[in-house]
């Protein structure tokens, strides 16, 4: 079972979130646990990562941002990285087909300058063809570190600055967003971190300081519709005050 303090059905949930961030934990240890290689929990994790979408949008969440490959998952053994970036490849390459039918549109977050050429052409045909769907927006954050995105978000900034665009007076917190991946989109509301890990681990830092966080004990590979309706359910019965009282 989750770790949830309160237990409620799908009917009960009376809100979502805007914005949801999920933290895909887990996999190398499911495999470890069945003797597999680590691989075959990425594999498992990404059949997870599709039904778990389409019922984010079922749900009514407007955005979702799956935490899907950080800056420092390079630090990784070769092998590994290879296979999710191979996973990522046949992902990208079924998209269009797998999603069709639902009007969600597909955004990447992070630093795709250093991803393979045919990955990066990949993300921008999958963005290109999902970009008038009004539905849910699907963010996968794939080279993605929130320090990284900070500090891309400042250099652009000062950038402007130099150029005289942009006065030092008008930077403030909007600013500061406006230059983030993130920028047009709902700050979030709350992140759920599968696996019994209770760490952000850089992911959204900015755009989560008022999120609130559901950690639940279940490898992703196991985790399941009935799974994020509880943690939606725990996530309602939330008092979010933002300060006040």
């Amino acid at each position: 079972m989750g770790l949830f303090s309160k237990r409620k059905t799908e009917e009960e949930i009376a809100v979502v979130p805007a914005h949801l961030g999920i933290i895909m934990d887990g996999n190398g240890r499911w495999a470890k646990k069945r003797g597999l290689p680590r691989q075959a929990g990425h594999v498992t994790g990404a059949k997870v990562f599709r039904t778990i979408a389409k019922h984010c949008e079922k749900r009514g969440i407007g955005t979702v941002t799956f935490y899907t490959f950080s800056t420092e998952n390079w630090k990784r053994p070769a092998e590994e990285v290879n296979a999710i970036m191979n996973l990522l490849r046949q992902y990208l390459k079924e998209s269009l087909e797998d999603f069709k039918n639902e009007n969600i549109r597909t955004q990447f977050i992070g630093d795709r300058s250093v991803l393979a050429p045919d990955i990066q052409e990949l993300m921008a045909e999958a963005e290109a063809s999902t970009a008038d769907k009004t539905g849910m927006v699907l963010n996968l954050a794939i080279n993605y570190g929130g320090r990284a995105e900070l500090a891309m978000a400042m250099r652009r900034i000062a950038d402007e600055v130099k150029a005289g665009t942009l006065s030092s007076e008008e930077i403030d917190e909007a600013c500061i967003a406006e230059h983030l991946y993130t920028a047009g989109q709902p700050e979030v509301d709350m992140i759920l971190r599968p696996s019994g890990e209770y760490r952000l681990s850089n992911f959204l830092i900015w755009q989560c300081a008022y999120a609130e966080y559901v950690f639940d004990d279940v490898l992703w590979p196991d985790f399941t519709t009935k799974d994020l309706d509880r943690a939606l359910a725990e996530y309602a019965g939330r008092h979010r005050r933002f300060g006040g009282v």
